[in-house]
C-alpha cells in the first residue's frame, strides 16, 4: 500500500505510536509485532470519525537496506464500527492491509524523491527516520486509516427511491413531455385539468 497521509506532529494526532531505534536493529533484520490498548482505540476512533475501534494490531519484519535504509515490510489489520450509509445501522468492517516501505535519513531520502510527476509505477519515496528511530505506530495508523472503507454498507442494504405517482403531471418533466408532444398534447393536458 502506497502514498499514506502525511506525518501528524502533534502527539495527541499520533496515539499509536511504537517507536523503533535503527540501531537496535540487529544485522540479520528484526520481526516487530505490536496492537492497540483501549485507550489508543478509542483515540483513534475519534482522530478517524468512527464509532469504534474494536481491534487494531500491526506486524512488520524490518531489515537493513544499502545506504542506511530501513524496509519495513508487513501486515496492518483492524476492526471498525462504522454506520451504514443507507440504513444508519451500526456495522463492523475489517481491515487488511499489507505494506512495504523503505525508512531513510532525511538527506539520502531528499536525493530519493522525484523532482517531477511521479510515475504509478515508480516507488515512492522513502520514509524519513527521525531522531534515529522510525515510528511502525504511526506507519501503521496511517495505513490502518486508509484502508477503512469511506461509505461502509451493510451486505442487505439497498437504496431505493421512492416515487410518488400519485401526481404525474406535476413530475418536474411532465411539462417537457407535453412540449414533445406539441401543441395537441398542450391542449389534451388543458382539457384534463
Amino acid at each position: 500500500m502506497s502514498g499514506h497521509q502525511p506525518h501528524r506532529d502533534n502527539p495527541r494526532d499520533n496515539p499509536w505510536s511504537h517507536p523503533v531505534a535503527v540501531a537496535k536493529i540487529p544485522a540479520a533484520g528484526s520481526h516487530v509485532t505490536f496492537a492497540a490498548n483501549a485507550a489508543e482505540r478509542a483515540a483513534l476512533a475519534e482522530i478517524a470519525g468512527l464509532r469504534e475501534v474494536l481491534e487494531a494490531q500491526a506486524s512488520f519484519h524490518l531489515t537493513h537496506v544499502r545506504g542506511g535504509g530501513i524496509e519495513a515490510r508487513g501486515h496492518v489489520s483492524g476492526l471498525v464500527g462504522q454506520d451504514c450509509v443507507v440504513t444508519l445501522e451500526p456495522l463492523e468492517n475489517r481491515v487488511e492491509e499489507d505494506i512495504d516501505v523503505i525508512f531513510a535519513e532525511a538527506d539520502s531520502a531528499a536525493a530519493a524523491t522525484p523532482k517531477v510527476d511521479i510515475d504509478e509505477d515508480e516507488p515512492d519515496p522513502p520514509e524519513i527516520i527521525v531522531n534515529g528511530a522510525i515510528d511502525l505506530g504511526r506507519l501503521a495508523t496511517d495505513i490502518l486509516f486508509l484502508g477503512i472503507d469511506p461509505y461502509p454498507r451493510k451486505a442487505d442494504a439497498a437504496f431505493t427511491a421512492t416515487v410518488d405517482a400519485s401526481a404525474p403531471e406535476e413530475h418536474p418533466f411532465a411539462a417537457l413531455k407535453a412540449l414533445r408532444q406539441g401543441p395537441e398534447g398542450a391542449s389534451k393536458r388543458r382539457k384534463k385539468d
